[in-house]
């Protein structure tokens, strides 16, 4: 997710070419991630040409890196409503449980356990609005299906993009975070004990949540 992040940055014209990116510390610091992500996402985006670095001066946006940028995801250009997206996930998300708890591994779990250690030790919105988001793409991941990913990746962009994050913004509290944090545990215990009623349940009643506080309906 924060490939992503950093290549919309770069599309915003957040950084022009030639210009230093922040070092990996600030980016750890400020994503809530650790170092050997942010060196993973830096790796990707030299290997894709548009970032280059320099032992001991840092990153830097390539000359060239507008040309090398990849096609945006449908996501960017969707012209969906914040209660679109919601409908969306509503429908969507609770389907899944089946395959998790099906196809789901040990890892996958853990994954979706360190997501939840994460998100409860977010300083901020943003690292708590990234991990928040990684808990339930690593729950589509689960699922082991390309296209159940697929989707699910899209409606991450979409997340991304757009009147949701001023929404969602506007709609956290402390208070909001931490009930969030319990409901995304109560999924994951009844998904490790491949409880798929109780999971789609406590799913069910999490996004119906997320919306009443999003819409207040």
């Amino acid at each position: 997710m924060l490939k992503e992040t950093l290549l919309a940055n770069l599309r915003s014209g957040q950084w022009g070419a030639g210009e230093r990116l922040p070092a990996e510390r600030q980016l750890s610091e400020s994503h809530g991630i650790g170092r050997s992500t942010v060196r993973r996402a830096l790796s990707q985006l030299k290997e894709m040409g548009v970032i280059e670095q320099a032992v001991g001066s840092g990153t830097f946006v390539t000359h060239d890196f507008m040309d090398r940028l990849p096609a945006q995801h449908p996501g960017a250009t969707l012209n969906v409503s914040p209660a679109e997206l919601m409908e969306a996930r509503l429908m969507f998300e609770p389907v899944l449980i089946d395959l998790v708890v099906r196809n789901g591994t040990a890892a996958d779990f853990a994954d979706m356990e360190e997501c939840c250690r994460q998100g409860e030790q977010a300083a901020t919105l943003e690292q708590f609005e990234y991990w928040d988001g990684a808990f339930h793409q690593r729950l589509a991941n689960a699922t082991h299906n390309n296209f159940v990913i697929s989707v699910f990746d899209l409606i991450n962009k979409v997340r991304e993009c757009g009147e949701w994050g001023v929404l969602k913004k506007k709609s956290v509290t402390p208070e909001r975070r931490s009930a969030y944090q319990v409901e995304h545990r109560a999924l994951l215990a009844a998904l490790k004990s491949r409880d798929a009623e109780t999971a789609r349940q406590a799913m069910q009643a999490h996004l119906l949540n997320v919306r009443r506080n999003l819409f207040g309906y």
